[in-house]
């Protein structure tokens, strides 16, 4: 008698996560780009919960703001583009940052990941044209694309629907008022301007807070953003959460003490 193959493989149900799930995806972009390794954290998955909102079109304005060496990155510049690409082969996408040696090392990363045998295997219509194929701007087959570039660089004739905007400027550059006003007014006067449509266009900013008048500050100093995630908030938040679940279950304990006592009498 002969046996039913099953319905789904393990495999497919892998890439099913890859496709639904940003914070699984950001895995395995960890493990294409720097092999095993990879430390499961709680920011990020709100990070990356955050993120998909993006891509559903719940939030359109969504300020990140995370220290070094937390993977804002990897999951913003890296895994974000590559992932919507993946979802949808016809969008474009702009990532900037401060300067271009940064900028190209996200876009080399993100093609790596995009060229790399289990992408394709999860998203097998998204495939790489080769009628544009640099590292800062490459395309798809279906006309959709990543556009690298840094602060201050051109941007004439081009657009997107998501523009993401990743440490725009340096630790070291931040005590400075002139690169200050001039990252500012660059992302006034010419980010802006680059959406296909404004109306439903995306914007994401994720940085280190550098200095009060850095873009961050800058930015909802003259409008209103939908989202502010602030890790440092975040840590405060679990600290508290954890600090009162301690309270609770030590006055539990208590309590079953006191019970346990009362019933010997």
């Amino acid at each position: 008698m002969m046996t039913k193959a099953p319905l789904f493989s393990d495999r497919a149900v892998v890439d099913a996560a890859l496709r639904t799930d940003l914070y699984v995806f950001v895995q395995q972009v960890f493990r294409t780009l720097n092999g095993n390794g990879f430390v499961p954290g709680w920011y990020i998955e709100v990070v990356t919960d955050w993120l998909m909102l993006t891509v559903t079109g719940d939030v359109r304005r969504l300020i990140i703001t995370m220290p070094p060496r937390h993977l804002k990155s990897i999951c913003a510049s890296v895994a974000l583009p590559a992932w919507i690409m993946g979802r949808d082969p016809t969008a474009r996408i702009t990532c900037i940052s401060y300067g271009d040696d940064l900028a190209k090392k996200h876009a080399r990363d993100c093609l790596k990941v995009m060229e790399s045998k289990w992408y394709k295997r999860a998203f097998p219509n998204t495939r790489m044209s080769k009628k544009r194929f640099a590292v800062t701007d490459f395309e798809t087959t279906k006309g959709g694309g990543r556009l690298a570039t840094s602060v201050g660089g051109s941007l004439t004739g081009r657009g997107g629907q998501c523009i993401i905007v990743d440490d725009p400027i340096k630790p070291s550059d931040a005590r400075s008022k002139a690169i200050r006003t001039k990252t500012n007014e660059w992302f006034d006067h010419t980010v802006y301007s680059r959406f296909d449509n404004p109306e439903a266009g995306v914007m994401i900013i994720v940085m280190q807070r550098v200095h009060l008048d850095d873009l961050v500050g800058h930015v909802i100093e003259k409008e209103h953003w939908s989202i502010f995630l602030s890790l440092r908030l975040l840590r405060k938040m679990k600290s508290t959460l954890l600090c009162a679940m301690s309270m609770l279950a030590e006055n539990e304990a208590k309590h079953c003490i006191q019970s346990a006592s009362r019933s010997r009498r």
